[in-house]
């Protein structure tokens, strides 16, 4: 189940949700909240997103929902 980003936990890895021009894309990689943004959670590197959903990070690659619309 998706959750509204503003509820985003600090620390645990997370799967994100985005909106572009594109439409809604989920980020194939575990991002981290930090206190001054997103982390990629594997490389530890900076990610210059602004996601509008979170759910926890499931490393089934068989979830069904895991391209699912947030929405």
């Amino acid at each position: 189940m998706w959750n509204p980003v503003a509820s985003a936990p600090l620390g645990p890895s997370l799967q994100l949700a985005v909106f572009d021009q594109d439409g809604v894309h989920v980020l194939i990689f575990p991002c981290r909240r930090e206190p001054m943004g997103w982390r990629n959670a594997a490389t530890g590197a900076r990610v210059d997103v602004h996601p509008t959903h979170w759910r926890p990070w499931n490393t089934d690659e068989n979830d069904p929902d895991a391209l699912r619309d947030p929405n």
